[in-house]
């Protein structure tokens, strides 16, 4: 008789499934903004890159400071109530962009991405451990890869429609405001659908003679767990080297004089496409082939292409950070998964530590200084090259754990 294939996806967890997807969407646009924001504060506030990575600074700084109140306030209340908290919080600093342009400065818009930020993380620390559990634990690293196309759809859709918007072919520039304010308004009437919507709170099975713990006897707990602070490293390696890359894209094609802004809005929005389009497949591929392998394979990739973006200066750096996206499309949805792996009861707590590893987009202010004190165009990518690294030596770990001992 032919074994049947588990399914992904239960049919009783369909619909969590489909709305906690939704929030992927929403991050992935909030956060693939300041992509073009550097840019466009660059120029419109007449500062340099170094002082522009700040927007990056203060944005995942929120990740780093919330993260755990976060993880406590969603083991506490639920996932439900942690969504709409970090749904509410999100609207607040989006629509503060409205006052922000009014007064002009670069400060209040950075204190209105640090409250974005903080909101992101809620949505974040609940919605990546949520969809590892709506279904077999076997599945969970393509489930999440799954949910996490529709961040990369949220990502290409961002960078080029805001681009369009800020970098306009004529040379003028829009306001800030409008994306914000469209964004902000959407977000509410998500947390509205949350509020009135009941999730399922999914219980990780405790071990006999378990007994509960304190959110902060939880979280040191975790440090016992090798395979978990593996990949906590590697998770906060994979961030310095994504969001770096995202941040100074658009600095590197239009510095090297290779294209306008507007043009480099619709490139990196492709690249985006390309992103999304590696966590499909991933996500297919994963089900026939181990996350692990996988896993070391794309890091080689990536780690390849940077090589060569660093020693080629020239326009054919562009096609191998095009292909880069390809590569490591499937990383932090299966570094995440991988971490979380037999973590049982402490898996809330363990996605609350993880989700502080955004703060690892404050690696783009060495990426500035970088181009800011040398000129160089290709140097600064030594920083996510290093990053790759330490993502293929924790796939390499795993692999070494996954064999039979002699």
């Amino acid at each position: 008789m032919r074994q049947e294939k588990p399914r992904m996806i239960g049919r009783h967890y369909m619909v969590p499934f489909i709305l906690i997807t939704t929030l992927f969407f929403l991050w992935g646009f909030a956060r693939a903004i300041l992509d073009v924001l550097n840019k466009h504060f660059q120029d419109e506030l007449h500062i340099s890159i170094t002082q522009s990575s700040l927007i990056q600074v203060t944005t995942y700084m929120g990740y780093f400071i919330m993260a755990i109140p976060a993880g406590i306030f969603i083991t506490r209340y639920g996932y439900r109530r942690g969504v709409v908290t970090g749904l509410v919080i999100f609207a607040i600093g989006a629509l503060s962009f409205i006052p922000c342009v009014y007064i002009g400065t670069f400060d209040v818009y950075v204190a209105a991405l640090f409250v974005i930020g903080c909101g992101l993380v809620f949505l974040e620390t609940a919605a990546n451990p949520y969809a590892t559990q709506l279904g077999p634990e076997a599945t969970a690293s393509s489930r999440l890869n799954l949910s996490q196309t529709f961040n990369g759809m949220g990502c290409f859709m961002a960078t080029f429609i805001v681009g369009q918007h800020l970098f306009r072919a004529d040379g003028s520039s829009g306001s800030v405001a409008v994306p914000y304010t469209v964004m902000g308004i959407v977000v509410l009437i998500v947390a509205l659908v949350f509020s009135f919507v009941p999730l399922p709170e999914l219980q990780a099975e405790k071990k006999t003679g378990d007994s509960p713990s304190s959110p902060l006897s939880s979280l040191s707990s975790l440090f016992h767990h090798r395979m978990f602070v593996f990949g906590l490293l590697a998770l906060l390696a994979y961030e310095v080297s994504e969001i770096s890359i995202n941040s100074y894209f658009v600095n590197f094609v239009t510095d090297a004089g290779w294209m306008s802004k507007n043009r480099a809005s619709v490139v990196i929005s492709f690249a985006l496409v390309i992103f999304m389009v590696g966590r499909f497949v991933c996500s297919w591929v994963m089900r026939y082939v181990s996350a692990e392998r996988m896993l070391m394979l794309c890091a080689l990739g990536t780690m390849i292409c940077m090589g060569f973006v660093i020693l080629v200066d020239s326009p054919w750096a562009i096609y191998a950070l095009m292909l880069n996206y390809l590569f490591e499309a499937m990383m932090f949805p299966t570094v995440f998964s991988l971490a979380l792996r037999g973590l049982g009861p402490l898996t809330k707590s363990g996605s609350s530590l993880l989700m502080m590893t955004p703060v690892g987009g404050c690696g783009f202010m060495l990426m500035g200084l970088l181009a800011d004190s040398t000129g160089s165009h290709t140097l600064p990518f030594i920083l996510p090259l290093l990053g790759y690294v330490v993502v293929f030596c924790f796939a390499w770990y795993l692999l070494r754990q996954r064999k039979p001992s002699a």
